[in-house]
Formats: C-alpha cells, sequence, structure tokens
C-alpha cells in the first residue's frame, strides 16, 4: 500500500464513495481512510426507499452495494481512524493509528457523531428506532409513531410523518427517554409514562465533528463550506452529512462529486 496519495478522503460512507469514484476517473491516487462498513448507520436502516435509480432495498443491501463500488474503483482502503490531520505546506500528513499518510488535497467526508444514545436506542436501531423519517417513514404508514427531538428538522419529520397518515406523538428532545421492545421496539417510555407505538424516530439537532484539521471553521456543529466545498483551510473540502443537513444520500453522492472535482482543480492549480 502506498503511503501517499494525489488525495486522501476520510470517511467511507456514500460521499467518500462519490468523490473516489470522481478522483479515479480523473486519474487521482486516492487513499480511503475508513471503518468496516458494519459501523454505519445506514447500514442498520429497515428499509431505504428514496435513492434515485435504485430499488428499495436495506441499508445492509446498499452499504454492501456503495462499499463494492468504493473496492472496484481502484481507491486504496486505509482501514482505521484518523487521528489528526497536519498542513506541512502545500501537503498533509494524516495520522491513522500508528501510520502516517501524505496527500496533496484533502477531503472530509466523516459523517456526524450524534449525542449520547437513549437508553435502548442503539439496541433497537433498525428495529423500530429510525433516524430518517423520509428514509423509513413509508413503513408505518397508518400506524403509530414518536418523534423524539426539537427544532424545524423535527418538526418537518413529524409534519411529512402525519402527511402519510401516521399517528404521531411529538416529544422534545430535552428529557429522560427510554425505548424498550422484544423483537423490535414498541414502547417508548417518557417521564415516567409508558407510549406504546410502532416506531420511534429520534431527531437531533446537535452532532458532533471531529476537529481534525488545525484552523478549520464550524457552525452549529458542522463544518463551513463555500458552493465549491471548500473549507477554511486551502486543499481541504468537505463533503457529505458533516457539513449540516439534511442528512440525505442523494445530498452526500452530490457534494462527494463536487468536493472531487474541487480537490481537483486545486492539485492542478498548484501545479500551474
Amino acid at each position: 500500500m502506498s503511503d501517499n496519495f494525489d488525495v486522501i478522503i476520510i470517511g467511507g460512507g456514500l460521499a467518500a464513495t462519490s468523490a473516489a469514484m470522481t478522483l479515479r476517473n480523473r486519474g487521482k491516487s486516492v487513499g480511503v481512510v475508513c471503518n468496516r462498513q458494519e459501523t454505519s448507520s445506514l447500514y442498520k436502516a429497515e428499509k431505504v426507499t428514496n435513492y434515485p435509480g435504485l430499488p428499495p432495498m436495506s441499508g445492509e443491501e446498499m452499504t454492501a452495494l456503495f462499499r463494492r463500488q468504493l473496492e472496484e474503483s481502484g481507491a486504496e482502503l486505509i482501514f482505521g481512524r484518523a487521528l489528526s490531520v497536519m498542513p506541512m505546506g502545500n501537503t498533509f500528513g494524516v495520522a491513522v493509528g500508528s501510520d502516517f499518510y501524505m496527500c496533496t488535497a484533502l477531503i472530509l467526508a466523516a459523517g456526524i457523531t450524534r449525542e449520547k444514545l437513549y437508553p435502548g436506542e442503539g439496541e433497537f436501531l433498525g428495529r423500530g428506532v429510525s433516524y430518517c423519517a423520509t428514509c423509513d417513514g413509508m413503513l408505518y404508514r397508518g400506524k403509530t409513531v414518536a418523534v423524539v427531538g426539537g427544532g424545524e428538522e423535527a418538526r418537518h419529520d413529524a409534519d411529512f410523518l402525519e402527511s402519510i397518515g401516521c399517528r404521531v406523538l411529538r416529544f422534545e428532545q430535552n428529557g429522560k427517554y427510554e425505548i424498550r421492545g422484544g423483537l423490535k421496539a414498541d414502547t417508548l417510555v417518557f417521564a415516567g409514562e409508558e407510549h406504546k407505538v410502532d416506531g420511534i424516530f429520534i431527531i437531533k439537532d446537535t452532532v458532533s465533528v471531529t476537529r481534525l484539521v488545525p484552523g478549520l471553521v464550524y457552525e452549529k456543529g458542522a463544518v463551513v463550506v463555500d458552493r465549491s466545498l471548500a473549507t477554511s483551510v486551502p486543499g481541504v473540502f468537505a463533503a457529505g452529512d458533516c457539513t449540516g443537513k439534511p442528512y440525505q444520500l442523494a445530498k452526500a453522492a452530490g457534494e462527494g462529486n463536487v468536493a472531487a472535482l474541487s480537490a481537483c482543480d486545486y492539485i492542478a492549480g498548484l501545479k500551474n
């Protein structure tokens, strides 16, 4: 495996896959720092029905498809966790565990880190618990669901669920919750009171982005980018959920493509 690339991508999801495919088509050497596909939140989705060009499929099936495309792109997969990024003139050093890699441009596509889980949230994720109403809402048409979360996104998701025939119980994000069930989540406990539901949508406004790059500007937990997806640090681009809402697959794919093209332009500019 090489330790020097034109572009290193941190993250292994759809935004990273889209970026890697575009970069490889442009003849760039690419290293992708990623984890096993089973660790992604998409992997645990019951069914995804809103991605153009693909039939409805489980998150596990879709994740496997994207990972296969990433592997077949010709990018080198570096399994591990990126610990730090060090700007070094016109290059960057990326520490991954005890290993160190160099690149000319960097794309951040590491997604988001959600807040501390409610009791039962992780256990029932993909089994009655979802983070995306537009992805999984149709599975609960005509049924009773709970939406946990405040802010505009939670209100939008609750309205969407009601529009497709769901009976929606709304709860603010602040508070003590517990999720219970058997094979699937069927009860939301709030303030000691049990609420029987068919599904639970948890919409959290606060996300944590790992501050890997010195000088990178964040706003409300997201990396600040311009229309070319360039960050505040020259040579560093960002794509996907780490750039903020909406957290949608179609957005991630498009941003990955744009970030890759912008990285190519940046590299070309250094040579002129």
